[in-house]
């Protein structure tokens, strides 16, 4: 009997689940990344760069770069292989400051085939607003390999991208200042008013006065000047560890590409009754060649010959799941169906229309 495998996600009950810190529950406002991006070169490939006819912007850059350098190229007819144009993208963490370092990802725009070896040219880094906040460069350490023949390719990983560790210096600061709060929202990631109600309670016992209030299920505000902490960073610091059991919905995740089951522990499901079978098709052409005798007149003639056939397996049956209560319940009501996974997928599919799977069901 085939055995189905689960992956299971034991989400935390109230009962059982060990408590968390609560910066691993919340976002604290205004505490947050940027994104940035820009648009760049890379140079130094081993042949695989742009194809310029076919990447006339690569060109374009390329010619930006060196009359700013001062080598005139207007009317120059030049077509190197070495040139790649280029996606920047990185993040500016929180609070980075003016000479910090962050890491950056470079990914290939054009027809380039690799862009192992190659090198970054300086590149202005812009957020939202259009500003520049970061300046990138340096050596780009691409994620795959490739090798090419007269007659075949081979690809392994994704050599068209890339990261630069540290390849970013920071220019320019977010103008936030933190220390200027007097209220502050703590976003839960996975919103839900009993965890809200939780930490609410934590909060205020921690500091033994009314300093936190839930506003709805994923907000909780937080009162800074009732703290009587230095600082708000002081507060957060404060706050960030406390310890929070957060309640969870009852969900069921599954995977179609790879069959993937995924269990949250709060799933529950009534008493019902299965019956699964499998239907295959099969469509097979067997074409014939049909040729003249020897030294006979005539061509030879291909004649077709389609064999087709219907099997049906022989399924499950009617099987009884009986009411469970408990995950491993669950996990083992439906084991005994012996299907496989993917079978199992379009099972617990239907046993949520029909009413009996009490989860949120979540298909990816």
């Amino acid at each position: 009997m085939r055995v189905l495998v689960f992956l299971l996600m034991l989400l935390p009950s109230l009962a059982s689940a060990g408590a968390i810190r609560l910066k691993d529950l919340v976002d604290f406002d205004g505490v947050r990344g940027n994104d940035l991006v820009g648009y760049g070169l890379v140079v130094g490939l081993n042949g695989t760069g742009d194809g310029l006819r076919n990447s006339p912007f690569t060109e374009e850059i390329m010619s930006n770069i060196l009359e700013r350098l001062g080598v005139n190229v207007t009317g120059e007819d030049f077509r190197p292989k070495n040139v790649a144009a280029v996606l920047v993208t990185a993040s500016l963490p929180p609070f980075a400051r003016v000479g910090g370092q962050i890491d950056v990802t470079v990914s290939a725009i054009g027809d380039s085939s690799s862009l192992l070896g190659g090198t970054l040219i300086m590149t202005p880094l812009n957020a939202a607003d259009g500003q520049i906040y970061a300046v990138a460069q340096g050596t780009v350490l691409a994620g795959g390999a490739s090798a090419e023949g007269q007659a075949a390719t081979v690809v392994q990983g994704v050599p068209t991208a890339g990261v630069i560790p540290s390849g970013a210096r920071v220019e320019r600061e977010i103008d936030f200042d933190l220390s200027t709060l007097t209220q502050m929202r703590l976003a839960l990631r996975e919103p839900d008013f009993t965890t809200a109600g939780r930490i609410e309670v934590a909060i205020n016992t921690e500091f033994n006065r009314p300093v936190a209030i839930m506003r709805d299920s994923g907000t909780v505000e937080l009162n800074i000047a009732a703290t009587q902490a230095i600082s708000t960073a002081h507060a957060i610091g404060r706050i960030e560890n406390i310890l929070v059991e957060p309640e969870t919905k009852a969900r069921v995740v599954v995977d179609q590409r790879s069959g993937t089951i995924v269990m949250g522990q709060e799933v529950r499901i009534s008493r019902v009754a299965v019956s699964q079978g499998n239907l295959t098709l099969t469509v097979e052409e067997a074409p014939i060649a049909i040729q003249p005798n020897p030294f006979a007149r005539g061509e030879t003639v291909v004649v077709s010959r389609t064999i087709a056939g219907i099997e049906e397996e022989e399924g499950t049956g009617l099987a009884e799941i009986p009411e469970a209560t408990t995950l491993s319940e669950v996990v083992a009501g439906l084991n005994a169906l012996g299907v496989s996974p993917r079978d199992m997928i379009d099972i617990l599919k239907t046993i949520k229309a029909a009413g009996a799977l009490h989860a949120e069901f979540v298909v990816r």
